[in-house]
This record gives structure tokens, C-alpha cells and sequence, in this order.
């Protein structure tokens, strides 16, 4: 059974799914999630909290899953395959995957910004959230460490250097497949997986 909070989220992402943030209301949220509208403000304070709950919970999301699929089977070029192809499902299904990854956020969509003062909210959960999101260099560089930590494991000294840009690379290629999806296949998997086998030839 979900945690209150967790309840509030999922009502929050559901109404996003029929409205644009700005008219979704608290009052709704709540009662969506079985709750009281101060449970609401005790986990979150604010709508701009919830928004910036319910944004760094889709960043956990995506980041969860691709270190799922960067602990997948398989070598080097299979692992960050299934990562490129995780990256454009999940920016592909996920409106808020797509704008933290892009940058680019439509009006329907909370953008939550960082409070220019701490919070200091008594929560641990929303203490995380309101440090605000990742822009998306930041995500990028959060996927590209794991993945070179991930794909350096058990292998033979080579040029760290090299390694980050092939996994950098393969990240932007599967982000061109998410964002341009009308002009290029639907599937990154087979080009980040050749470009990681030319940098394991090398």
C-alpha cells in the first residue's frame, strides 16, 4: 500500500494527464489520494513543493532505470544499448522524463525552480526535492558517471577519457532518437551499440 506522499504524487501525475499544471488544485489532489488537504502541506508545503516532488521523483525514475539497464546482461555495447533504448522509452512515455532530460517544458508542465532560500521542510523526502531538479547536463553527467563506472569494471587499463565521451555519445545519440522520433527509427539501440564496439576495438 502506498505511503501518503506516494498517494499525493500519483494523484498529482494523474491529473496531469487531463490538466495543465496551473489549474490543477490542491483541494483535487487530496482528495484524488484519499487524504486530508493538510496531510498535502504537512508532506509537501506548497504546490511549488509538490511540483518539485513530483519532478525529482520522475528523475529517480529515470535514473533508477538506467542503472537497471546498465547492470543488465551482456557487454559493454549491450549495457549502454539497453540504456540508450531505456532513455528514449522513458522520454517517450514520460512527459517529465522528456523535459528534464531536453529542457524543454511546456506550459501544461510544473517547472519547478530552485526556492532561493532553503525550505526547511521537516521531511527528509521533500528536503531532497526542494534542492530543485537536475538540469539536464546534470542528468547526462549523472547517467554518463554510472555508465563509465559500470562499463569500467573488470576491464583492462585504457583512456578514462575516451570512455566518458563513447558513453557521453551513445547518451546524446539516444536522445536524438527521443526528441526527433518522426525523423529518425524508433530503435538507438543498434547505433549506441555500434559506437561502443568501435570503442572497444580501440
Amino acid at each position: 500500500m502506498p505511503t501518503a506522499r506516494e498517494a499525493l504524487l500519483d494523484a498529482a501525475l494523474s491529473a496531469l494527464t487531463t490538466l495543465p499544471w496551473p489549474t490543477v488544485r490542491m483541494v483535487d489532489v487530496a482528495s484524488a489520494a484519499g487524504v486530508s488537504r493538510q496531510t498535502l502541506y504537512n508532506e509537501f508545503g506548497s504546490k511549488d513543493g509538490l511540483a518539485r516532488a513530483l519532478v525529482r521523483r520522475a528523475a529517480d525514475g529515470y535514473l533508477a532505470g538506467a542503472e537497471r539497464a546498465l547492470g543488465s546482461l551482456g557487454g559493454p555495447g549491450d549495457r549502454l544499448a539497453a540504456t540508450a533504448a531505456w532513455t528514449v522509452r522513458a522520454a517517450r512515455t514520460d512527459a517529465l522524463v522528456r523535459a528534464l532530460l531536453t529542457g524543454c517544458w511546456g506550459e501544461r508542465l510544473p517547472r519547478p525552480a530552485r526556492p532561493a532560500a532553503p525550505v526547511g521542510s521537516s521531511v527528509p523526502a521533500q528536503r531532497r526535492a526542494d534542492a530543485g531538479p537536475p538540469t539536464p547536463a546534470e542528468l547526462l553527467g549523472l547517467v554518463c558517471e554510472r555508465a563509465v563506472a559500470a562499463l569500467d569494471e573488470g576491464r583492462p587499463p585504457h583512456d578514462p577519457a575516451a570512455l566518458a565521451a563513447t558513453c557521453e555519445t551513445a547518451m546524446r545519440l539516444a536522445l536524438s532518437y527521443a526528441v526527433a522520433a518522426s525523423a529518425l527509427p524508433t530503435d538507438a539501440a543498434p547505433l549506441v551499440r555500434e559506437v561502443v564496439e568501435r570503442w572497444s576495438a580501440a
